[in-house]
């Protein structure tokens, strides 16, 4: 599988491209957000490592414009350490988020499980069976796609991987941290911000009115479901 590192800083990005390369994978270099939109048309990249401050085009509008059509994984890799700073990247369109100076273990770490979920998301490896239905809302594991009123809609892995947990259980309800370490398949530390966001994404995409919500829908105080319809 192919990773691409975009970050102006050579040092870091030949960093990463070292333990990259020693675990198997290809890499392509990117110094900015433009030539990483040239890389992503280009060559064929599963998973995208994204510094922020960059000349020409920064990484959060980079991130934006590749989730135009593209929802393959996204690592922000930033200094701004604050937690608005991290809102911004996963409103973004990131799926992670790492900041700088970083283990690069631990982002080794994070390349892995993400690009789990993207082949576990069918867009390389076999499909698994089942197919779970609340409503018009269709999550279709066979296929590896979620429908609504028989419309596809486009998710990134983890929304998939969200929606397909909520929707196999519909009508029961999981807090914040069973949600996280169940999907990111790691203990949660604090995940309140970043589960949040990625639940306001996945209503932006499949609920008419995003804050009167159909399906997806917050237990204030405990957590979240998918609303048992039929």
């Amino acid at each position: 599988m192919n990773v691409l590192i975009c970050d102006d800083d050579a040092d870091i990005a030949g960093a990463v491209e070292v333990y990259l390369k020693s675990e198997g994978y290809g890499v392509f270099l990117a110094a900015d957000g433009l030539e990483a939109l040239g890389a992503v048309e280009r060559e064929d990249i599963h998973l995208i490592i994204m510094d922020v401050m960059m000349p020409r085009l920064d990484g959060m509008r980079a991130t934006m414009k590749i989730r135009e059509d593209r929802n393959i994984p996204i690592i922000i890799l930033s200094a701004k350490s604050e937690d608005h700073d991290k809102i911004t990247g996963l409103n973004a369109g990131a799926d992670d988020y790492v900041t700088k100076p970083f283990n690069p273990l631990e982002l080794m770490a994070r390349v892995k499980s993400q690009l789990r979920r993207y082949t576990d998301l069918g867009s390389i490896a076999p499909a698994k069976s089942g197919v779970f239905s609340s409503g018009g809302l269709t999550v279709d594991d066979e296929a590896k796609n979620v429908t609504l009123d028989g419309e596809q809609v486009a998710v990134t892995p983890i929304e998939y991987g969200i929606l397909k947990f909520l929707t196999e259980n519909a009508g029961k309800v999981f807090s914040i941290e069973q949600i996280y370490e169940r999907v990111w398949n790691e203990p949660a530390y604090s995940p309140e911000n970043t589960v949040a966001v990625h639940i306001r994404r996945i209503r932006e995409k499949i609920e008419f009115d995003p804050k009167n919500p159909k399906y997806l829908k917050v237990v204030w105080g405990i957590g979240y479901k998918i609303e048992k319809i039929k």
